[in-house]
């Protein structure tokens, strides 16, 4: 007997005691009798696993084909509920302190919090130009942020050309007022920035003045004063940019895991620093369709109103967007129900279809929007956070069994929507009102490994098909030694000797046979793994099964199994030998295997497993 010394974590040991606990029946109080483990061998009902490796589970002792330590019995005292399921007694189930929750449908609602700066609102800006050359006489608005009206003024200009200009309109004025002499000279003065009441001075004092005070066509701040008093001005050239700050741009930052919930149109509250534990509101004007590669985020735009003047550009806001989601990831907005919405101005909403008041263009209906009524149909079904364990692409959960004698549970991979919350939006896997388990999945997760059971971090292995090929009783007594001779060059990695064992097989086999297309594959495969899995369990099964059928070939052979090459069955294969060489790891895991009974009834081991 060898003796073994081996470092277990704590934690693994915890979690070793806990699966203990839960494997036992309920109620059992007394100690249990010892247990016969070469009963069991012989009534083959135990299985052998390895402490360290619990992925490696054989019908019968040996060593571990990873680490070499022996092996161990693994009793199933309750039956196997499925290779997903855990059991557990009601003491484990309390001791354990598992919750489960519902599966319903009903709807959620998310805050997304963003963060981001008021700012000018571009429609609401004017810049004010030179339209004829002139001489700055006097600067009534001399310094940014001076607060202005329309009609106030904010230089006082001389130019010769305004002044011929002038005495061009009243000249035709004094022939004929309406004739298209003077309409051409009005309109001339209107195209150069004067106000109609200017014009309209004009002509009243009859007189052509060489000087003219440039007033502001709209009302707002002088953002920007770009000339000085004694500058000569060319055509052209800017003098002031005047911004209306009764509306501002609040430009928020929005991450790619919050544009689910922001629509065009929605409300947004904020706030400021300014104003502590005062809520403004705006509504998203604009979401930019392009993701910053460097920020990872979308700027999204929001019209606030500023009556007051009291928001100022510049200053950060932290905004707070609540949101319902419907199961195809639409908004609940019962209020727009069957309304219109403009698509450039959200702040224009209609009972029916029409024009936007300021742009012109048509009206979309809300739900084009991404809007949605709220129908019953449409809740989501939802299922607490805390109950979906996510590695990489695999979100898993655990389900409890219904109507089952003792607390079974079962491993369930779903896929899930936006998570809102404390709970996330379920999309595929669970049907409403089946019980996931809440609180507690982890330790449910950490005793399916100890049992070597799929789990979060050890998915359950895609079955590899079995092919099955038929080779008659003659060919497989000619085909016997170059397959031996083909077992033993791919044990020892030869892939040259692999390559003349199939020639040779495919000469003996003879054109047509059922095998050739599989020896042909095999030859044309550039490396040993090609040739090795599936390829040469097939020809193995095929050659097995008609040495089974011939007790007279059956003396000197040895009929092998290695559990690793698949996780689902492992895989068979003839020697001539009892040496043990691995045909289908080679030097990797020569030894890995066992030696079984050839007979056709035989599953039973002659032999340990072989190191």
């Amino acid at each position: 007997m060898k003796v073994k010394y081996i470092a277990i974590p704590a934690g693994l040991c915890l979690v070793a005691f806990l699966a203990g606990r839960w494997s036992k029946p309920s109620g059992s109080a007394d100690p249990q009798p010892s247990h016969d483990h070469s009963a069991d061998t012989e009534s083959g009902d135990t299985v052998w696993t390895c402490s360290m490796h619990p992925q490696i589970q054989q019908p019968e002792p040996g060593d571990c084909p990873i680490c070499a330590m022996d092996l161990i019995p693994l009793i199933n005292d309750g039956g196997d509920p499925g290779p997903r399921a855990m059991q557990m007694s009601e003491s484990a189930l309390a001791l354990a302190d598992i919750e489960t929750t519902a599966v319903e449908r009903k709807w959620i609602e998310r805050q997304t919090r963003l963060v981001g700066r008021l700012a000018i609102d571009e429609t609401r800006e004017r810049s004010l130009t030179a339209r004829f050359p002139a001489r700055v006489e006097t600067l009534y608005v001399n310094y940014d942020g001076v607060p202005v009206k329309t009609g106030d003024h904010l230089a006082n200009v001389y130019s010769p050309d305004l002044f011929a200009a002038q005495s061009e309109l009243l000249t035709a004025m004094r022939h004929d007022p309406e004739s298209p002499l003077a309409r051409a000279a009005r309109e001339k003065l209107r195209l150069w920035g004067l106000l109609p009441e200017q014009i309209e001075e004009i002509i009243q004092r009859g007189k052509a003045d060489e000087r003219m005070e440039i007033k502001a066509p709209i009302g707002g701040v002088v953002v920007e004063k770009q000339i000085h008093e004694g500058e000569y001005l060319k055509t052209g050239q800017p003098l002031f940019r005047i911004a209306d700050l009764s509306v501002l741009w609040l430009t928020l930052e929005a991450y790619e895991s919050d544009l689910p919930w922001l629509r065009y149109g929605q409300r947004v509250a904020f706030t400021v620093e300014s104003f502590p534990g005062e809520v403004f509101e705006g509504t998203i004007a604009f979401i930019q369709p392009e993701l910053d590669p460097h920020t990872r985020t979308v700027q999204v735009r929001v019209n606030v109103p500023n009556p007051e003047l009291r928001l100022k550009p510049g200053m950060f806001a932290r905004g707070e967007v609540t949101s319902t989601l419907t199961s195809e990831n639409k908004v609940i907005a019962p209020d727009l129900a069957g309304k219109w919405i403009s698509p450039m101005h959200p702040e224009i909403v209609k009972e029916e279809a029409g024009t936007c008041d300021v742009c012109g263009m048509d009206l979309v209906r809300a739900e084009d929007l991404g809007y949605s009524l709220g129908s019953e149909e449409e809740k989501p079904l939802v299922i607490p956070a805390s109950s979906v364990l996510r590695t990489g692409k695999r979100s898993v959960v655990y389900v409890r069994v219904p109507d089952t004698e003792r607390p079974t549970f079962e491993g369930r991979d779903v896929q899930i929507g936006n998570r809102a919350g404390d709970a996330y939006v379920l999309l595929e896997g669970l049907a409403e009102g089946e019980l996931v388990v809440s609180h507690g999945a982890f330790k449910i997760d950490s005793a399916l490994q100890i049992v070597a059971k799929p789990s979060m971090m050890n998915p359950a292995p895609t079955p590899v098909p079995v092919m099955k090929l038929e080779i008659s009783e003659e060919k497989v007594t000619a085909l016997l030694p170059e397959y031996l001779s083909l077992q033993d060059a791919l044990a020892q990695d030869s892939l040259e000797g692999a390559k003349t064992a199939l020639q040779r097989l495919l000469e003996v086999a003879g054109k047509g046979a059922s095998v050739q297309p599989l020896l042909e594959t095999m030859l044309a495969s550039p490396d040993l793994d090609g040739m090795r899995r599936p390829h040469f369990e097939v020809l193995s099964n095929a050659v097995i099964e008609g040495v089974m059928k011939q007790p007279r070939l059956q003396d000197g052979l040895y009929l092998m199994h290695c559990p690793m090459v698949y996780d689902d069955r492992g895989a068979d294969w003839l020697q001539n030998h009892p040496d043990l060489l691995n045909p289908y790891f080679g030097a990797m895991m020569l030894r890995c295997g066992v030696t079984k009974d050839l007979t056709p009834t035989g599953s039973k081991p002659e032999e340990g497993h072989e190191h």
